[in-house]
């Protein structure tokens, strides 16, 4: 169905290496998880279904995303009922249950509330952290390779770390934007994009990830691994170049 991106020049990834990371996330205030039956190491180049379309439309009005997520051994019933998990700034994590098209006025607004902060969720539902990575290979194959040796590495040093990691979890994602910077890791519900992140950056990720407030990062706080910091949910694309500079 789709087809696997060319390689790039060694020329365009030096000028890639050159560009700084932070500002290059669009601008949103919530990000809805579609979850999938299948990973997306598996989806065609371009995955959509009506319902993703559908909602799309509808929550880039307001500053939302909808993509698809996979966690292995997770949702036992993608493939018979849609079920979504919903981030945002000012509401914290969403789970929704049993969408269908015919309701997709109904599911935006209740998402749209909840990205305006008006059903935020209690701090014990925000007791986990989900890290997801893109390994979208079809859409491009930097992300497909360095993406999943990273949840490999990811999902290793979980389960070396035992009881002190034990509320994160590892999924993967499908295209996010920015495939020159991959792999791509979004922190939720802390909000955080990293992008460049490689095998060797993972246990200092996920040392950063576990000392971090379980809960969305305000816009005042400092970058998760400042290195590898793509932006913020919640901040727009100039407000992201503004805080990492002021925050040096």
């Amino acid at each position: 169905m789709g087809t696997t991106a060319p390689a790039v020049s060694s020329e365009q990834d030096l000028s890639t290496e050159e560009k700084p990371l932070y500002g290059t996330v669009a601008s949103h205030r919530s990000y809805i998880f579609l979850h999938s039956p299948i990973p997306p190491t598996k989806f065609s180049s371009r995955m959509t279904t009506p319902l993703q379309r559908a909602l799309q439309l509808r929550a880039s009005k307001w500053g939302g995303i909808v993509n698809f997520s996979w966690f292995e051994g997770g949702d036992r019933n993608a493939d018979v009922s849609q079920e979504a998990t919903a981030f945002s700034a000012l509401g914290g994590r969403l789970e929704l249950e049993n969408l269908v098209l015919e309701d997709v006025d109904s599911v935006d607004a209740v998402l749209r509330e909840h990205a305006a902060g008006l059903h935020p969720s209690r701090p014990h539902e925000n007791t986990e952290i989900h890290l997801y990575v893109c390994t979208h290979g079809e859409r491009d194959c930097r992300c497909g390779d360095m993406g999943g040796k990273v949840v490999s590495a990811l999902k290793k040093e979980v389960k070396e770390r035992g009881d002190s990691a034990d509320r994160v979890r590892i999924g993967e994602v499908g295209h996010v934007g920015g495939h020159q910077y991959a792999a791509n890791v979004l922190v939720f519900p802390q909000g955080e994009w990293l992008g460049r992140v490689t095998p060797e950056t993972v246990p200092d990720l996920l040392t950063a990830v576990l000392a971090s407030p379980r809960r969305p990062f305000t816009p005042s706080e400092p970058p998760l691994l400042r290195d590898h910091w793509r932006g913020r949910t919640g901040l727009g694309e100039e407000e992201q170049v503004a805080f990492f500079e002021s925050s040096r």
